[in-house]
């Protein structure tokens, strides 16, 4: 391998710059306050507008769906058009989606079907974007001086501070102003991230389309995105995260859209408390990701990441389903976020210690494609099971399935290697 000899690009790069990381970390807390918003506002607007959980459940596919597709195959496209691009890009066309729901809706004009085609249109303009902010974070944190684990639990955190804004202050805002001002917020949400990521980030070399590896052809797309694919196939512990993601991911949907909803409308204060109790939990994964990016490197992860999935996930189904009262529930969040705050850095830490630089976009979208195709069908089921069987019984049926999922790093033996080696090529 040829090296350069030294110039002032590289005593540039030897000099850690924390501002474009720092921007990433806006705008990423920006644009996901917004979706935050549109999680609480549109369920609550369907609720609303049509009375039920089925429908909820449907909207939430009608969006998800379309997610999975364009993460299976938006890693190509990133790598084509530049991340920065695709960022921006995906901003703007979910901010204009989600603008359209109360737009139409106070013109009269909005239809069931055409809330369900808006929300499939803001999925398929979402999982670009976020894949791409992620992808970004290794290369911004190298850049900063940052050690890789650390930048992803600033960077799950940043995510985790932005749900806690929008969740709490969603449930406020609807109560005041209503669902539909609420979607007009988080539209405006997107437009200023797109406009952080485009000024704070356009001098950034790995934000930018690589020319010199990307020919153009249809040949050449389908075999980027066949790479990204092998590869995480031929990753075992990698394979495993995503079976397991898939499942919880499809139960933490079916919870955040249809239960939570319809336990705050039913048996709670409503929107209020939605809010309240969905802000409870995001403080909670806030504090995790923080306390993960201080005890990052002291605890063997397989066994932490076991016991979060444990606490995290069914337990505040049953709190929900034998404990009434706000008081219990909002207590079971707030330790279930802490949980859930330390998973999402450890599994990033481990994707990008054995994801090469190269095929970082291609398989982080291609495992974000296979969770996210399991999550559409969590939401809709879980409307037609509350439907039909009641709520208490979606809740204990739900939580007892998570708690068996939570076991699988303890007994598949895959999991060992959460703990081993890191693969060569990849950022440390």
């Amino acid at each position: 391998m040829t090296v350069a000899a030294p110039g002032r690009a590289d005593a540039a790069r030897a000099t850690p710059d924390r501002r474009p990381l720092g921007t990433l970390l806006a705008a990423n807390l920006i644009s996901i306050t917004g979706n935050a918003f549109a999680g609480i506002g549109v369920p609550w607007f369907v609720l609303q507008t049509t009375g039920s959980a089925s429908r909820a459940g449907l909207v939430a596919f009608c969006g998800m769906l379309p997610l999975a597709v364009s993460a299976l195959t938006g890693g190509p496209v990133i790598d084509r058009i530049g991340r920065l691009r695709a960022s921006v890009l995906s901003d703007l066309a979910c901010g204009a989606a989600i603008a359209l729901i109360p737009l139409l809706h106070r013109a009269g004009v909005l239809r069931f079907w055409e809330l369900c085609l808006i929300m499939a249109v803001n999925g398929l303009f979402q999982a670009p974007g976020e894949t791409a902010r992620q992808v970004l974070t290794p290369d911004l944190a190298d850049h900063a001086g940052v050690p890789l684990a650390r930048a992803m639990s600033l960077y799950t955190g940043a995510s985790r501070a932005a749900r806690l804004l929008g969740a709490s202050g969603a449930g406020v805002l609807i109560a005041c102003f209503g669902a539909g001002s609420v979607l007009l917020l988080d539209a405006a949400t997107f437009g200023v991230s797109a406009l952080l990521t485009a000024v704070g980030l356009r001098r950034v070399p790995a934000a930018v389309r690589r020319r010199d590896t990307l020919p153009p052809g249809r040949a050449t797309y389908r075999d980027e995105l066949c790479e990204g694919l092998v590869f995480l196939l031929r990753q075992r512990l990698l394979l495993a995260v995503t079976v397991l993601l898939m499942i919880t991911n499809g139960l933490d949907q079916a919870w955040s859209a249809v239960l939570l909803p319809v336990h705050a409308e039913r048996d709670l204060g409503g929107p209020v408390d939605l809010g309240l109790l969905a802000g409870l939990f995001a403080a909670g994964a806030l504090a995790g990701a923080l306390l993960h990016a201080v005890l990052a490197d002291r605890l063997p992860r397989r066994p932490l990441y076991t016991c979060c999935l444990l606490v995290g996930g069914g337990p505040r189904m049953l709190v929900a389903a034998f404990a009434p009262g706000l008081l219990p529930l909002g207590a079971a969040l707030a330790v279930a976020g802490l949980a859930a705050g330390i998973c999402n850095p450890i599994v990033s830490t481990v994707l990008y210690e054995r994801v090469p630089d190269a095929l970082r976009s291609r398989v982080t979208g291609v495992l974000a494609a296979g969770v996210l195709m399991a999550t559409p069908l969590g939401s809709i089921a879980c409307g037609y099971l509350v439907d039909r069987a009641g709520l208490t019984t979606a809740l204990v049926l739900l939580g007892g399935a998570y708690l068996l999922t939570a076991l699988c790093p303890l007994i598949l033996p895959a999991w060992r290697r959460m703990d081993g080696p890191r693969v060569p090529g990849a950022r440390t």
